[in-house]
């Protein structure tokens, strides 16, 4: 509901990629595809939270040869399917004057050219990088945990989120995976699918289910009406 203390703020959103703006989770896909020996374990326990998510993801890419790098680059950017309604939230947004944000888990070699036909500025895209340099594919953190978060998130959504001052910000999170609880935790409204659904009725977060971006643009408006 829009009350008078966060009338005056400025909106902003903070959206998830893998599995919220695409349908697909495609660090899973990338790494079930090529399919080398032991992944499945360190999936398991990077969904288990017994792994940190970098060091889990770290971890995947590791397997694989940088020699496989087109084939890799390739396969990550074909395979992505967008949600939909995504086009029209983003048009929504810049016609609600909303701030848009993608925070991003991912991986730079099939985020930024996935979201290229949205004329998403750069520097509002937060991601991870990838090292093809050496035997192994390295996957680099330019985006770490700060002072507040001690997770070892690899891209720490937490950290993007507080340099947007709550008294000046209503923050907004999209998402569908444990990795945007601690932001959901942060967020004056929360807009979750899939796992983050589940954890934000475990713990009695209030959030609003989607599944598409149709569902969001809907409830936003019904907000405003409010």
């Amino acid at each position: 509901m829009m009350t008078k203390s966060n009338a005056t703020k400025k909106r902003i959103v903070f959206c998830d990629f893998d599995g919220t703006i695409t349908i697909n989770d495609n660090i899973i896909a990338i790494i079930k595809h090529f399919n080398p020996e032991g992944w499945e374990r360190i999936a398991e326990r990077t969904i288990a939270t017994e792994l940190t998510i970098q060091d889990g993801v770290g971890q995947l890419f590791r397997l694989l040869p940088s020699s496989l790098r087109d084939e890799v680059v390739s396969y990550g950017v074909n395979n992505v399917r967008i949600r939909d309604g995504f086009a029209e939230f983003l048009s929504y947004c810049k016609e609600q004057n909303i701030e848009f944000y993608v925070t991003s888990g991912g991986i730079d070699f099939f985020v930024y050219p996935t979201l290229e036909p949205f004329d998403i500025p750069r520097d509002h895209i937060y991601c991870n990088s990838s090292d093809f340099s050496g035997e192994r594919i390295e996957i680099l953190w330019p985006h770490p945990c700060d002072e507040h978060c001690h997770n070892h998130c690899g891209m720490c959504k937490t950290t993007i989120m507080r340099r947007f001052p709550e008294d000046q910000y209503e923050r907004i999170i999209i998402g569908d995976s444990v990795t945007d609880f601690e932001g959901a935790k942060l967020a004056d409204r929360v807009y979750s699918r899939s796992h983050l659904t589940v954890k934000c009725r475990e713990l009695g977060l209030a959030h609003t289910e989607f599944d598409t971006f149709h569902d969001i643009i809907a409830a936003m408006a019904d907000e405003e009406r409010k």
